[in-house]
């Protein structure tokens, strides 16, 4: 899993008004929780750009002052409005502990039934696995070359080394679904 660094600053005011006015001059207030100490720090908006609007996970390295923490993302919120970061929660991960994280999924070949006129669904973007660190890939790819016309591939019947899928196995993550066309097509065969 690929990582990214993030520098931040510790914060000592925590507090409402103090809040406001870091949100005023371009820092956005976060939290480190999962380590011995939960750690309150401060960092410039810019910062967490590259690691929001992507749709690849990271492993975020977290520089607060020199010590750096290895994290996921656990919480985001946005402003309702403007639609600004205004706050950020990180989850610090170990080498030895499974943890919890959405991982996108990335389809591989062309499958049959969109070659015979169906249209092609990806129901779920990201799957939530867990595992450990070192387990996490990038992606999770799913071969749907032999998936056909009115088919689907549902998460119970998908398996990866290593890695404990968690949502429900039966919840389509792919599907191929019928077009009027397709269907008129096969009524004429049939007729």
């Amino acid at each position: 899993m690929q990582t990214i660094e993030v520098k931040a600053v510790k914060r000592d005011n925590l507090g409402k008004t103090a809040t406001k006015e870091l949100r005023k001059s371009g820092q956005v207030p976060g939290v480190l929780y999962g380590g011995k100490d939960v750690v309150h720090f401060q960092a410039e908006a810019n910062e967490f750009r590259k690691l929001l609007f992507t749709p690849k996970v990271y492993i975020v390295k977290l520089n607060i002052e020199g010590t750096v923490y290895e994290a996921i993302i656990k919480d985001l919120q946005y402003h309702p409005v403007s639609d600004e970061l205004i706050h950020i929660d990180f989850l610090q991960v170990f080498e030895d502990k499974p943890i919890t994280i959405e991982v996108p999924v990335k389809l591989k070949g062309l499958a049959e039934g969109v070659k015979a006129g169906g249209k092609l669904t990806l129901e779920q973007r990201k799957l939530r696995v867990k595992g450990l660190m070192k387990n996490l890939p990038d992606d999770l790819e799913i071969n749907i070359s032999k998936l056909g016309l009115g088919k689907g591939i549902q998460v119970g019947s998908l398996s990866f080394p290593e890695l404990e899928l968690l949502n429900a196995k039966n919840s389509v993550v792919v599907a191929v679904k019928l077009t009027r066309a397709a269907r008129a097509a096969a009524q004429q065969q049939k007729g």
